[in-house]
């Protein structure tokens, strides 16, 4: 497995109508993470009722880049203003351990 050395940490704030939505959006992009040759792993979480957070894992800027700019980012924030209560919070992040 190749190591992680990168992450994004995206959290969302579902509009309290909307949360289901938002839920079977994160449901629907599972396969598009699976196709990016670049992401090492995709985590999709709901926290509460209506908040939830995305956290991946790259090696390179390169193919964290990739995924910020890709089908998933794309659907999450063209449906943003009908879905979420706010924009969504995009961290990126480096990974100083890991247990995988």
């Amino acid at each position: 497995m190749t190591e992680a050395k990168l992450a994004i940490v995206v959290l969302i704030d579902a509009k309290v109508d909307k949360a289901d939505e938002v839920k079977a959006l994160l449901n629907s992009a599972l396969p598009l993470a699976m196709e990016e040759y670049g992401t090492i792993s995709w985590y999709a979480v709901q926290i509460n009722t209506t908040q939830f957070a995305i956290f991946d894992t790259f090696n390179s800027e390169e193919s964290l880049t990739a995924h910020l700019n890709g089908k998933i980012a794309t659907a999450l924030l063209g449906k943003a203003d009908e879905l979420l209560s706010s924009a969504p919070q995009i961290m990126t992040a480096d990974i100083l351990a890991a247990k995988v």
